[in-house]
């Protein structure tokens, strides 16, 4: 019983100290995009107990190199033929979300929803821009993989623990209209980062996080779980920054974020019961994560952290309602078929 009761804290500090590793690692090291390496550490802690072993992780980032590389093919289409583009960047979104509902590895499918927009995007503005996007989707994948494998070996799974039971597949019709869905949530959020990659980028990962979301929400607790989540990743977002301004030092940085993953993870573990679903604490997570790790950087840029915030915010909640809003459309039209 013992044991038993003890999976649940290794899960929460192996996220917690995955998490936090990462976010203290990618800024220590200038990486180009650095929330990328926390959001993908927190995806790749919360779905799998187990390690991924390094000819795995390796080959899932070449993986991720190749496909999401394929994205810059996409740029010449989109400065010359902007419709054709936008439609076929859809369909790949569309057969990315599909091949995670149909069994697929859930994290190659949101790896190719986030690398698919954000690498399209950034190359209508600046070929380069779009080189150093795959560059640090790559970097931030291979040190989410490394530090999964460090945790794993500080916090092993117990040898009792049961695998995880396999992915749920789902009928091929209703992962067309799910899918469907989900690249739908995902579209605006991208056709507004075309307008300036640069400042937009944040503002995909949260429609990727969200669209991903959906897939798992239904329609009747789509705004407790989807804008819920949203509100209270920034709450704790504004917490954690006036905290590191109590004394900032990347120790700190570390620090603040493991009691922060600690807090998140024994909700999302079930430590401390709650109402919400594992899925709304993931959301609150990887919200927070990304709104910080923006603010830093603004902070490290010279800009008004405050005004940038606002703004982020609120496209945020802005994409999170339009969310909703589609869950319930298709909800809608399907129980009128």
């Amino acid at each position: 019983m013992q044991r038993e009761l003890r999976r649940p804290d290794y899960r929460t500090l192996r996220m917690a100290v995955g998490t936090a590793l990462c976010l203290s690692i990618s800024f220590a090291l200038d990486l180009p995009i650095p929330v990328v390496a926390p959001v993908f550490a927190v995806f790749l802690l919360a779905t799998h107990t187990r390690p991924l072993s390094f000819k795995t992780g390796v080959a899932l980032a070449l993986v991720v190199a190749l496909t999401t590389g394929s994205g810059l093919l996409l740029v010449p289409l989109l400065r010359h033929y902007a419709f054709a583009g936008v439609m076929l960047v859809g369909l790949l979104l569309f057969l990315a979300f599909r091949y995670g509902l149909r069994g697929g590895n859930n994290l190659v499918s949101t790896f190719l929803a986030a690398g698919l927009t954000m690498i399209s995007a950034a190359g209508t503005a600046d070929f380069q821009l779009a080189a150093t996007v795959v560059g640090a989707l790559v970097q931030g994948l291979l040190l989410a993989v490394l530090v999964s494998g460090v945790t794993h070996m500080l916090f092993p799974e117990p040898a009792s623990a049961r695998a995880p039971p396999a992915a749920r597949v789902m009928p091929d019709d209703q992962a067309v209209r799910i899918a469907l869905r989900a690249a739908l949530v995902v579209m605006p959020a991208y056709l507004l980062a075309m307008a300036d990659p640069a400042s937009y980028m944040p503002i995909i990962m949260k429609s990727v996080s969200l669209g991903r979301q959906s897939c798992t929400t239904t329609a009747r607790s789509a705004a407790r779980d989807l804008i819920g989540s949203t509100l209270l990743g920034g709450l704790l977002a504004i917490l954690f920054w006036f905290a590191l301004k109590l004394f900032v030092h990347l120790w700190m940085f570390f620090l603040w974020m493991l009691l922060f993953g600690l807090l998140v993870g024994r909700k999302l573990y079930g430590i401390d019961p709650t109402r919400y679903s594992t899925g709304f604490w993931l959301n609150s997570l990887i919200t927070m994560i990304i709104l910080l790790g923006q603010s830093v950087q603004d902070s490290a840029a010279g800009k008004d952290v405050y005004t940038a915030f606002a703004v982020r915010m609120g496209l945020f909640v802005a994409v999170t309602v339009y969310a909703c809003l589609m869950l319930l459309i298709f909800e809608q039209r399907s129980r009128a078929r």
